[in-house]
């Protein structure tokens, strides 16, 4: 499943895929996989995203 709430939050702090990646110490690709929905990300790195966009799990990566 897509992960667009992360994209959206991603867009509104104006981060591209490689500055968030370099904030989370992973790679471009990897945020990529995980706003297509084909990479399901440790805990930690969810709650690295989460800390990077100012967002909580919740708001990112709870399904409604």
């Amino acid at each position: 499943m897509k992960n667009l709430k992360m994209k959206a939050a991603r867009a509104a702090k104006d981060l591209s895929q490689e500055q968030l990646a370099a904030m989370c110490d992973v790679s471009r690709q990897t945020i990529s996989a995980i706003e297509k929905g084909d990479y399901n990300p440790s805990v930690n790195l969810c709650v690295a995203i989460c800390k990077a966009l100012g967002k909580t799990l919740n708001d990112l990566f709870w399904e409604e």
